[in-house]
């Protein structure tokens, strides 16, 4: 039986309590809130758990892993406390709020031999993956560009920008899709209701080999969108988490071999076709299962067999990485950064992902 403690049981905490609680080897046994309607929640939901406003009663010595769900701007510290005393975490994303809190992180949880893992819950997710073997066999042929929109009208959120709240997702996912990290970023961020925090963010990324992807983030938008589409020279994939059909890969593509000649003039149609492929729209079927819930399993596999998780600390720290720069894009009005490629801290390799 593993014994958990969650910190923090407000927006997202009790989802991850509600899973972790249906696991059969699993424990929780604390709940950590400072606010008090929070806690009562917990503790009439599951009157078998103890709960506390104190944090530091998950470093009790029956506690083997700690769940981290409060402001990102906590995560650094909450986790390195945890890591200290020898506990495994699963700290919601960013990891931390700079690439050198990342790193003490990731170094600390390697010379401990704890798990440290972090909510990139969309890795999990099976459309996702679906998209994931679709690019990897070849589906979409060479891939051209990618963009994402992660948009909704709220959360607004006074401790870290759109940028730090809601990239995250994105930049995890398009880094698992693609199978490395960006080379360079080039970002803008508007912040039209409080000095400083961007409301709105449009980012470019530039991965290797030509690779393109555009996100856009927003808690300023009328609509919630979380989309993202994948361009190939065979076809192009939407992937709409918020469809029914969420994976929708069109018979669509545009090559380049007779660009001269096919795109020329305009005046022989069987010129313009010889690149121009168009036909039918499929939506394959997903056995889909709460991601969450499958993020939740690995972290207590990986505990139990003593191995890493898809979505790792390093894989934490790379997607801070890309977080940093674009930041720092942003403060310079949106100049081009060159994003320092992570492949290994403390001898611990980013892992290549193979479904």
């Amino acid at each position: 039986m593993i014994n958990i403690a969650i910190i923090g049981c407000g927006y997202w905490g009790p989802n991850l309590l509600r899973n972790f609680q249906d696991i059969g080897n699993v424990q929780v046994t604390l709940v950590v809130d400072l606010d008090n309607d929070r806690l009562a929640y917990a503790a009439e939901k599951y009157p078998k758990i103890r709960v506390s406003k104190d944090y530091h009663d998950a470093f009790a010595g029956d506690i083997d892993a700690i769940v981290i769900a409060t402001q990102p701007t906590n995560h650094y510290q909450l986790t390195k406390e945890a890591l200290e005393h020898n506990k495994h975490v699963l700290v919601e994303k960013p990891l931390a709020m700079s690439v050198s809190e990342a790193e003490e992180l990731v170094r600390m949880a390697d010379a401990r031999d704890c798990i440290l893992m972090v909510g990139h819950t969309f890795e999990y997710n099976p459309a996702v993956r679906l998209l994931k073997r679709e690019i990897d066999c070849g589906t979409i042929g060479k891939p051209y560009y990618f963009y994402t929109q992660r948009l909704n009208f709220g959360i607004v959120r006074q401790d870290v920008s759109s940028l730090w709240s809601l990239a995250p997702h994105d930049i995890s996912i398009l880094n698992y899709l693609i199978g490395g990290m960006p080379e360079r970023v080039a970002a803008h961020g508007f912040d039209f209701i409080q000095p400083q925090l961007a409301d709105v963010v449009f980012m470019v990324l530039h991965y290797p080999g030509g690779v393109k992807a555009h996100v856009q983030v927003s808690w300023l938008d009328p609509r919630k969108v979380r989309s993202l589409t994948v361009v190939g020279s065979e076809k192009m994939i939407v992937y709409d988490d918020m469809a029914d059909s969420k994976i929708q890969i069109y018979d669509k593509g545009i090559k380049r071999q007779n660009i001269d000649e096919s795109l020329g003039p305009y005046d022989d149609f069987g010129k313009y076709q010889l690149i121009k492929s168009a036909g039918d729209v499929t939506f394959p079927k997903i056995d889909f299962t709460e991601p969450l819930r499958s993020e939740c399993e690995e972290f207590i596999e990986c505990i139990t067999e003593s191995r890493r998780p898809q979505a790792d600390g390093l894989n934490g720290l790379q997607v801070v990485s890309v977080l940093e720069a674009a930041d720092r894009s942003i403060k310079t009005g949106g100049e081009e950064v060159v994003i320092e490629e992570i492949k290994e801290i403390s001898g611990t390799k980013a892992r290549t992902y193979y479904l």
